[in-house]
C-alpha cells in the first residue's frame, strides 16, 4: 500500500511517526511524509495539548474525512494524543475514520493494515527532518502535575528508554548522516528517575558525546525544579559538543502563580539556574516558554512577569496563552476568569518585548565569527544555524549562495553582517 503519515504537534509526535514509518517501510508499504498525494492509505497523528492544537488535529482529520468521500484515499487511521484523549466521542462524532487509536499503539495500527510490528526496529527510524539532524526522544510521559497540563493523563507516568538503548539509536542515528541530535523529552531533567532511581540525563549526555559521527548534542525541555546545574555546566565545559543552549521553561516568575501552576518552584530558583550558567558559560544561549492568562493572574502578576522577561532578557522566548483543559487540576479548582482578549493583547505584548531583546541581542552579534549548520537552501541563500539556534524554532543564518557551494549538513564559518529580530545576514570566512 502508499501510505501517508501526516503529523501534527510536537517534535516527540514526529519521533513517533518516524518509528512508524520504519515499521510500515519493514511490511513493504511505500512511503509518505505530510503529502497531499493520493495515497491507499493515511495515518494522522494528532496533538490534543491545547485547544489550539485539537481544533487543527479535528479540521486536519475532517479535511482527510472528505478526501476519503471523494475517493482520493481508501482508508483513514487517526492516531496520538487526540485518540488517547477523546476516543469514544471522536468514533461517536466521525464515523468515517477506519480506526483510532491513542499513544504508542504502533502494532494496532499495523494490524489494521495488515502488517505486523517488529520488535527488533526500536532503533530505528525513518528520518522526515533533514538527514543531518534528528529528535532523540529520551523518555515517554511525565510524573509531574503541573495544574494547567494535560499531559500526565494522556502520555501517562514518566518511562525512561535505558542509556544502551538511545546510545544504539543514536549511532543508528549517525550511521545516517545524523550531525545533530536534539533531546527531547516531557521532562529531560528528571530522565532515569524511574529506571535508575537517579537523575541520569548527566550520564546520558556524557555516553551520547562519545558516539562517532554526533557534533551537536542539544538540550530541550529540562523542568527548573531539580535540575543538576553543576553537573550539566560541568559536561558543557568539557565536552564541546554539547551545545551551549538551554531549554528551560519557566512559564511565570510570580510565586504566587507559580504555587497556583503547581510548579514545585519559586522565581528564586530560575533566576538562579539561569545566573549561574551565565556566569560560568558566559556564551550560554537560554531559550524559554511562558504562559500567560492563568486563573488569578491580575496586573500586578502580569507586570511582575513583563519586568522579568524585560531584565533577565532570554536569548529566546515562546509566550502562549493559558487554555483551561478538562481533567487538569487548574480545570478542576480554578475558574478561566482572565477574558481571551486581554490574554491575547499580554501575549502579543510579550511577544513585542522579546522581539526587541532579540533585535539587541542579534544586533552585538554584527561583525562575529559563528561556525553554522547549513540546513537548506531556500532561493538567493543557505540557510543555516548557529549552536545557540534550534531548528523550527530560533534564529536563522542567511548567508548569499553566490559566497560559495554549500550543502545541508555541513559545517562553515560566517561572519555576520546584518541583523534583524529573528535573522542573522552573514558571509562565509576561511
Amino acid at each position: 500500500m502508499k501510505v501517508n503519515v501526516v503529523t501534527l504537534g510536537c517534535a516527540k509526535n514526529l519521533v513517533d511517526s518516524e518509528k512508524l514509518l520504519r515499521q510500515l517501510k519493514e511490511n513493504g508499504h511505500t512511503l509518505l511524509h505530510d503529502s497531499e498525494e493520493k495515497a491507499d492509505a493515511v495515518i494522522v497523528n494528532t496533538c490534543g495539548f491545547i485547544l489550539d492544537a485539537k481544533t487543527e488535529s479535528v479540521d486536519t482529520v475532517l479535511s482527510w474525512v472528505e478526501a476519503k468521500k471523494r475517493g482520493d484515499i481508501d482508508m483513514l487511521i487517526v492516531m496520538g494524543c487526540l485518540s488517547e484523549r477523546y476516543s469514544a466521542s471522536l468514533k461517536h462524532e466521525i464515523p468515517e475514520v477506519d480506526g483510532f487509536f491513542g499513544v504508542n499503539h504502533h502494532q494496532d495500527v499495523l494490524n489494521v493494515l495488515g502488517g505486523r510490528y517488529y520488535a527488533g526496529l526500536l532503533a530505528e527510524r525513518v528520518l522526515t527532518t533533514p538527514s543531518h539532524y534528528a529528535y532523540l526522544k529520551v523518555s515517554e510521559g511525565c510524573n509531574r502535575q503541573c495544574a494547567f497540563c494535560a499531559i500526565p493523563a494522556i502520555r501517562g507516568k514518566q518511562k525512561s528508554v535505558p542509556i544502551a538503548e538511545l546510545v544504539e539509536e543514536a549511532t543508528f542515528l549517525a550511521g545516517s548522516g545524523v550531525k545533530e541530535l536534539l533531546l527531547i523529552a516531557q521532562d529531560l531533567t528528571s530522565y532515569g528517575t524511574d529506571l535508575y532511581d537517579k537523575k541520569a540525563l548527566p550520564e546520558l549526555i556524557e555516553k551520547l558525546t562519545a558516539v562517532s559521527g554526533i557534533e551537536w548534542i542539544r538540550l530541550h525541555y529540562t523542568y527548573p525544579h531539580g535540575f543538576p546545574v553543576d553537573e550539566i555546566i560541568s559536561l558543557m565545559k568539557s565536552h564541546p559538543k554539547i551545545c551551549r543552549y538551554l531549554d528551560i521553561p519557566v512559564q511565570h516568575v510570580n510565586d504566587g502563580i507559580l504555587k497556583s501552576m503547581r510548579r514545585g518552584h519559586g522565581r528564586k530558583e530560575i533566576e538562579d539556574i539561569i545566573h549561574t550558567f551565565r556566569r560560568e558559560i558566559p556564551s550560554i544561549v537560554v531559550r524559554t516558554t511562558v504562559i500567560t492568562g492563568f486563573p488569578g493572574e491580575g496586573k500586578d502578576e502580569y507586570a511582575e512577569l513583563k519586568a522579568f522577561i524585560e531584565d533577565i532578557k532570554f536569548d529566546r522566548m515562546g509566550v502562549f496563552t493559558y487554555s483551561h483543559e478538562e481533567n487538569t487540576p487548574a480545570a478542576r479548582l480554578l475558574k478561566d476568569n482572565i477574558p481571551e482578549k486581554t490574554k491575547q493583547h499580554r501575549m502579543e505584548e510579550l511577544m513585542s518585548v522579546q522581539e526587541k531583546i532579540s533585535l539587541e541581542k542579534n544586533t552585538g552579534k554584527i561583525g562575529k565569527i559563528f561556525n553554522v549548520l547549513i540546513d537548506s537552501r531556500e532561493g538567493d541563500y543557505f540557510i543555516g544555524r548557529t549552536e545557540g539556534d534550534s531548528p523550527e524554532v530560533d534564529n536563522e543564518v542567511l548567508i548569499r549562495a553566490e559566497d560559495g557551494n554549500l550543502s545541508a549538513g555541513q559545517f562553515c564559518n560566517v561572519i555576520i553582517e546584518e541583523a534583524g529580530e529573528f535573522d542573522l545576514f552573514g558571509r562565509l570566512v576561511d
